[in-house]
């Protein structure tokens, strides 16, 4: 049956746009873009700066100096003119840090993520992954041309049977390390030894895990003892614990290699700015320096999370950084967070589709430099703000 197009006027090619958008915005799922100011005195516990390091003089002079020395951008892609002196560091320092073989530094996590999938995969290729794992993650198996599962959350069985009965020879088991919407902790052991029991890589994102988890924040993967594993890759990004830009995938150096002749987000994206490549340089050096900082982001996690439960709120395990408060609506979430900004703590607001479980969250990120004063602000403003979205699961 054919379609009839007819001829519209070109105002109007995109009236569709329109009547999404309204949907949207009954449902309560529109979103807005908000400029932050350079000096706020708000509250910040929406951000992934978990150590406190974005705006740490140590880091952003890095940063600056590089500018002045590099220039602004990288002006190319990677194989091109993209790759400086501090990229190659960089990669030498996130390898020996993390405790893997080697690693290669793309202009973003996202691309990361996607380059490492697409690059590893094909249609050659089963792919079995985590229902939560991150939206970049579930875009690189959409273009991966691969045979894709969806496991359960944190599933060890239902990833069992799917490598037992996949219809192809090679396969990669994809996972977060930990889960961005509650903050919990995948079982790493578990499913690496189920993979090697089905002959199956396995790749994990580490991004909210580098720089929080493990000995002095060397990662989820690294405290799993997989680090130097020859068949686990891992992707971790610079722009939430070391407070620059970027990301990088970690791993065998054939696997690194590979992705240089092969990464489309590799070969084809304009490279990291020299000034995040100094910026995450100085961040990895105070992590050294100063290896309480993931220790002091985990109590932080943990005090908010006891203290809203204590409020009667829904609260996630926090196993790194991330708390997630559950609201009993979208349009409940997003008047919570509204709340809490207009007395100044900004807080995320995850709503459908952002969650796979439909469930609408306020989300908390903890911070290795907040004071006692800050969490019982937050604590404060969260709870009376929540009662009034209706959030309170029981009595106080």
């Amino acid at each position: 049956m054919s379609v009839s197009t007819g001829v519209s006027a070109p105002e109007s090619v995109f009236d569709w746009i329109d009547t999404r958008a309204e949907a949207r915005a009954k449902a309560g799922l529109a979103r807005r873009v908000r400029p932050r100011p350079a000096d706020s005195t708000d509250l910040d516990l929406a951000s992934n700066d978990y150590l406190g390091l974005a705006r740490d003089k140590r880091v952003a002079g890095a940063a600056a100096a590089a500018s002045l020395r590099w220039g602004a951008g990288s002006t190319g892609s990677r194989l091109v003119t993209g790759s400086t002196e501090l990229h190659t560091e960089l990669e030498y320092e996130l390898a020996n840090f993390c405790g893997t073989q080697s690693a290669l530094v793309f202009s973003s996590g996202y691309a990361a993520n996607l380059g490492v999938l697409t690059a590893l995969s094909g249609p050659g290729t089963a792919i079995v992954a985590d229902q939560h794992i991150h939206a970049s993650l579930i875009d690189g198996t959409r273009l991966s041309k691969a045979d894709v599962v969806v496991a359960g959350h944190c599933d060890v069985p239902k990833v069992a049977h799917a490598l037992a009965t996949r219809g192809k020879r090679r396969a990669l088991v994809v996972t977060d390390s930990i889960f961005s919407v509650d903050g919990d902790l995948a079982p790493l052991a578990e499913l690496a030894a189920t993979c090697r029991e089905h002959g199956s890589a396995l790749v994990v994102d580490d991004a909210h895990g580098l720089g929080v988890v493990g000995d002095g924040g060397r990662g989820a993967v690294h405290a799993a003892g997989l680090a130097k594993a020859p068949d686990v890759v891992t992707t971790v990004t610079l722009s939430k614990s070391l407070g620059a830009q970027g990301g990088a995938v970690l791993g065998p150096s054939r696997v690194i290699k590979h992705l240089v002749d092969t990464a489309r987000t590799f070969i084809f994206d304009t490279g990291l700015a020299p000034s995040s490549a100094a910026a995450a340089l100085a961040a990895l050096k105070v992590l050294r320096e100063e290896p309480d900082r993931p220790a002091r982001a985990l109590d932080v996690a943990q005090d908010l999370a006891f203290r809203l439960k204590e409020k009667g709120f829904r609260v996630s395990n926090p196993t790194a950084a991330v708390v997630s408060v559950q609201a009993p609506s979208p349009e409940a979430a997003v008047a919570w967070a509204e709340g809490c900004r207009a007395r100044g703590v900004v807080v995320g607001c995850f709503r459908p589709p952002s969650v796979p479980d439909q469930i609408s969250r306020i989300r908390l990120t903890a911070r290795a430099d907040l004071t006692e004063a800050d969490v019982e602000r937050a604590v404060r403003v969260i709870s009376e703000t929540g009662a009034s979205a209706g959030a309170v699961s029981r009595p106080r």
